[in-house]
Formats: C-alpha cells, sequence, structure tokens
C-alpha cells in the first residue's frame, strides 16, 4: 500500500490510551480519550521520540557523527534529540534562542545533563544560525546531520503516520470522532493527516495552533499542507491533500508562543488535579485550553468521542513556576 521506512528503537511503544472520565464529567462534555505520548520514555518522554527514531536512522545510514538542532530555550525537542543522540553516541549540538538564563532549569537543564553544546542566538529561535554552525563543524572534520525544527520533515511526519496505525489497532472498533493535539512545527499535523486517510480512521484531525509566528518560507497552514503532500510521495502513496482537508484553529494563541495566560493555567490546574496527568505550559496546556474551549463553545457535544494527542513537555513546567504559583 506505501513504502515503509526504517527506523531505530529509541521510544517505549505503543504509548496508553486512556479515558479521562472526571475531566469528562467536570466538563459535561463528549467522552474524552487521552494517547500519552509524554510516556515514550526517552527523556523523560513526548512525541518527539517517534520521529527521531526515522530521522536519526536517516543520520546514521549516511555515517553522520554529530546532530544539529534547534528550538527556543525550553524546548521540548531539543531536550528529546540531546537525550536519541547520547543514547546512539553521537554529538548533539543545539541551536537555542534567547541569552542563557541565570537559573538553568526545566528541559535546558536536561540539555546541559544529556552532554550537548548549546549555542545561543538571541533572536533566532527557528534555527535561523544553523548554516554557519554547520560549516564551522565541517571545518573541524565533523559529518553534521540537521534534524528540522520540530522534527518537522517527511520522516517526521512518516513517524505519526505510524502513530495513527497504532492509535487505531488499539481504539478497535470504538469510532473516534475528533483528534485534537498542539499543532507547532507541522510534522505532527501532517502526519495525522495523512494516517487518518490512510487507515481509514475518519477522525476530525484538529490542530490547535501554539505559535503566532509564521514557519519557513510558507504561511503555517500551506507549510502543513506541503509537507503531508510531500510525506505521501515520499512514500509512494497517491493522495493530494487541499486546504480544505486542513483543520488548524487559531483561537487560542492569545498573546503568542511560550506566555502563560489564564486559559493554559485553567487547562494545567484540571488536568493535573482531576486526572493526575501533567501538561505543559507552551504545547499540551494551550492545546488542552483549546479542547475545554470548544467543549464550552458547542463545537464539541457530548454525542462526540474526542482524543487528546498528550505530545509531552511536562519538563517545561520547572521553568513555569513563578507564574504557575499566581494561580
Amino acid at each position: 500500500m506505501y513504502k515503509t521506512l526504517p527506523k531505530v528503537s529509541l521510544g517505549f511503544l505503543p504509548t496508553p490510551l486512556e479515558e479521562l472520565n472526571r475531566l469528562s464529567e467536570h466538563l459535561a462534555g463528549p467522552q474524552i480519550l487521552i494517547k500519552r505520548d509524554d510516556m515514550t520514555g526517552l527523556a523523560l518522554g513526548g512525541n518527539k521520540t517517534r520521529k527521531l527514531e526515522y530521522i536519526l536512522a536517516d543520520a546514521l545510514a549516511q555515517g553522520c557523527d554529530t546532530i544539529v538542532t534547534a528550538g527556543a530555550i525550553q524546548s521540548n525537542h531539543c531536550r528529546q534529540t540531546a537525550a536519541a543522540a547520547a543514547k546512539l553516541g553521537l554529538d548533539c549540538h543545539l541551536v537555542l534562542g534567547g541569552r542563557e538564563p541565570a537559573c538553568v532549569t526545566g528541559n535546558l537543564l536536561l540539555d546541559k545533563v544529556f552532554g550537548s553544546h548549546i549555542h545561543w542566538c538571541g533572536e533566532n529561535r527557528k534555527g535561523e544560525d544553523i548554516p554557519r554552525i554547520v560549516g564551522h563543524l565541517q571545518s573541524q572534520g565533523k559529518k553534521p546531520y540537521v534534524v528540522p525544527y520540530g522534527g518537522s520533515n517527511e520522516l517526521g511526519a512518516y513517524a505519526f503516520l505510524a502513530a495513527t496505525e497504532e492509535l487505531k489497532q488499539q481504539a478497535g472498533s470504538e469510532h473516534i470522532s475528533h483528534i485534537l493535539f498542539a499543532s507547532s512545527s507541522g510534522g505532527t499535523h501532517a502526519g495525522l493527516m495523512l494516517g487518518n486517510t490512510l487507515t481509514g480512521l475518519n477522525a476530525k484531525i484538529i490542530g490547535i495552533n501554539i505559535d503566532k509566528d509564521e514557519s519557513g518560507d510558507l504561511p503555517f497552514k500551506q507549510h502543513i499542507i506541503k509537507l503531508a503532500n510531500n510525506t505521501a510521495r515520499h512514500i509512494e502513496y497517491k493522495h493530494k491533500f487541499d486546504q480544505q482537508e486542513l483543520l488548524l484553529n487559531d483561537d487560542y494563541i492569545a498573546d503568542g508562543y511560550g506566555v502563560l495566560g489564564k486559559q493554559e493555567k485553567e487547562a494545567i490546574r484540571l488536568s493535573a488535579q482531576l486526572e493526575g496527568i501533567l501538561l505543559d505550559p507552551v504545547y499540551t496546556g494551550r492545546a488542552m485550553a483549546g479542547l475545554i474551549g470548544m467543549i464550552r463553545s458547542g463545537e464539541l457535544t457530548k454525542r462526540d468521542k474526542v482524543l487528546f494527542w498528550h505530545t509531552g513537555g511536562a519538563p517545561a513546567l520547572f521553568a513555569y513556576g513563578d507564574e504557575l504559583e499566581q494561580g
């Protein structure tokens, strides 16, 4: 049906599929399920582990000895990449936006524990300085491999085609009407769209937009569609997505990327106090705020069965302690 791709084993898969009965009851809404990719295992878990299994398999196949990737100070992607590189015996260079803080905590602390080399790049938080750093590494005789921002290329998207197949097997005959998740760099979104079509899951794939800044040369929606189509071509699957198939909710961006507001605080508190599940301030907290908001607005009803895809990120909570304490 389609071409399968090689991978290395980095995570504990399949991740659990659970019901959030107390949260569903509290919201008087639909049945809510959760896919626990916070439990992929590597470096305290997260969805990027799935992507890295395929991306780093490609790096090894090319004989690379150094991994380079980029992100924000509290990047979950960078934390998992640093851990995966350590596990595979590869050097890791992280290109982080901002400047080194006086207090090192959360994901940044773990980046250092894993032995990664950190390059601080001020306003450039999406890898703009990677070509310069790659050139320097090559001049030192290294063979670097660039992991794209968020692991969002065809290999990373393919990982979520595989994840959709995993979900389909777990769900069995149960029909999931909607899948909601944090949509930021596009790979998870593109992969879930492709997997939804290919497996016949037939759910509404709804990304909650996390970042009001555009990604790369294209508007974010066009970027996701292009990535989904490129991934389909890469695995020789004949389907062409268009803009009408993309569901991206922009209503919960609030004050921008990484800004912890009332909606995220409520989502984090409810998930923790009703279900014992930790969300992060940047991604899953905002995505859960979107789910809660869509229930309260009537966009999601009691007739629906909604799956929240937990993409991980709990270590970032420790970097937002003061703001969370303020309630």
